[in-house]
C-alpha cells in the first residue's frame, strides 16, 4: 500500500478502524495525534516501535503530540512515587527522541498542564459518570496491572479515566499506543459518542517479546495479563534491551535470547528484526556464514528473513550474531547522540540507581 495511509499503517498491529484513518488523511483537512508515554526508568528497544511510528506519522503532515504522563506514572507507582525523579526520566526520553530525529517535529505536552485545568478534571468526571466500575477495573492492565490491585489503592481506578480524557482535552484524531493500550482507546470511542466529543481512531503498534520468551502460557489466564508477562519490561532487565546498553552487553543478552528454531511467533530476535531493524530505511541484514554453512546470505527484506527461518535455512546462532551487529550499529548512532549531553548522562545515571517498577 503507498502513500499516506500506507506509511500511517504500516508496522502496526491494528488501526481502528482503517476506513476512519483514510478518510481523514484524505479529507485535506490537518490530521492531529497523540502518543501518552509513562516517564518510568530507563529507555528500552521496544520503545524504539512507537518512536518509529510517531516519526512515520510526522512525516506524513501529522500534527503530533507527545504526552509526558508525569501524574500517571506516580499513581501507578513509577519510580517509587518521585515526582521529581519521574520529570528528570521524562526529559531523557526527549534526549532519545532527538537521537531519533523526531524531537523537533513534535510538541511535549506535560500531564501537570493538563490536571491545572479545572475542565480537564469535568472531561474525567464525564467520563467517570458514562464508566461502569466493572469496565475501568478491566481497563488496569493498560497499567501493567492486576484488576484487584485497586482494592489496595483506589488512585488505579483514576487511571484509566484520565487517559481516555487525555485523548478528550488534547482533541486529536488519532490515539497511539502499543497493543497494551487497547482497553484504554476502546473506552474513549465508546465514552466518545456518549459525551459528544472527537471519536479517536486508534492505532496499536506491536509489543516486543521478552529476550526470555513467552513464558508458560497457563490456562484461563486473560491475554492482556500473557501480554503483559511476555513482553520486555525495565522492571526486569534481564527481559529486555536497553539503549544505554554497552555493545557487549547487547551481544551477549542477544545470544542468551529465546529463539527456537523454524518459529517467528513470540521470538524476540525475529521481531527485534521485524519490528525495528527492518523499519530503517535501505537496511539489510547481513549473515555472515563459512562456506560449508552456506556462505554469507544478504536479506534485502523482513519477508525473505522469515521465509528462510521457517524452512530451516537459516540457524538460531547464525540469526543471532547477525542481529546483535545490525542493532550495535543502530543503537551506537543513538548512544553516541544521547551520551553528547551532560544532562542526558547525568539523568541516566540517577535512572540507573532508582529503583524501576513495573
Amino acid at each position: 500500500m503507498e502513500g499516506r495511509l500506507g506509511i500511517a499503517i504500516r508496522n502496526t498491529l491494528e488501526v481502528v478502524t482503517t476506513e476512519e484513518l483514510a478518510s481523514k488523511l484524505s479529507s485535506g483537512e490537518k490530521v492531529s495525534g497523540y502518543l501518552g508515554f509513562e516517564p518510568s526508568g530507563l529507555v528500552h528497544i521496544g520503545w524504539l516501535v512507537w518512536m518509529f511510528k510517531v516519526r512515520d506519522l510526522t512525516s506524513i503532515g501529522v500534527d503530533f503530540i507527545i504526552l509526558e504522563a508525569t501524574w500517571h506514572a506516580y499513581i501507578n507507582d513509577k519510580l517509587g512515587g518521585d515526582l521529581d525523579l519521574i520529570r528528570k526520566s521524562a526529559r531523557f526520553v526527549r534526549y532519545v527522541l532527538k537521537a531519533l530525529g523526531v524531537e523537533h517535529r513534535v510538541r511535549f505536552v506535560d500531564a501537570e498542564e493538563l490536571v491545572s485545568d479545572k475542565e480537564y478534571w469535568r472531561l474525567v468526571l464525564r467520563a467517570a459518570k458514562e464508566t461502569s466500575l466493572a469496565r475501568v477495573r478491566r481497563a488496569l492492565t493498560i497499567m501493567g496491572r492486576r484488576m484487584d490491585e485497586a482494592e489496595a489503592d483506589t488512585s488505579k481506578l483514576i487511571y484509566p479515566l484520565m487517559q481516555v480524557s487525555d485523548i478528550f482535552y488534547l482533541g486529536v484524531d488519532i490515539a497511539l499506543g502499543g497493543m497494551d493500550q487497547r482497553k484504554a482507546h476502546m473506552l474513549a470511542r465508546d465514552l466518545a459518542e456518549k459525551l459528544g466529543v472527537k471519536k479517536p481512531i486508534a492505532i496499536h503498534t506491536p509489543i516486543i517479546t521478552s529476550l526470555q520468551g513467552p513464558g508458560r502460557r497457563m490456562e484461563g489466564v486473560e491475554a492482556d495479563d500473557l501480554l503483559a508477562e511476555a513482553k520486555m519490561s525495565k522492571s526486569k532487565p534481564e527481559t529486555a534491551i536497553f539503549i544505554h546498553d554497552t555493545p557487549e552487553e547487547v551481544e551477549a543478552k542477544i545470544m542468551r535470547a529465546y529463539c527456537p528454531p523454524r518459529v517467528v511467533e513470540m521470538n524476540p530476535i525475529i521481531e527485534i528484526n521485524k519490528y525495528i531493524l527492518f523499519q530503517q530505511e535501505g537496511f539489510e541484514l547481513i549473515v555472515e556464514r563459512p562456506e560449508k554453512y552456506g556462505g554469507t546470505v544478504v536479506f534485502n527484506s523482513y519477508s525473505e528473513l522469515e521465509k528462510a527461518y521457517l524452512e530451516g535455512k537459516l540457524h538460531p546462532l547464525d540469526l543471532k550474531k547477525a542481529t546483535a551487529t545490525a542493532l550495535n550499529k543502530l543503537l551506537d548512532d543513538i548512544r553516541k547522540k544521547v551520551f553528547s549531553s551532560r544532562e542526558a548522562v547525568e539523568i541516566l545515571e540517577e535512572l540507573k540507581k532508582a529503583r524501576i517498577t513495573r
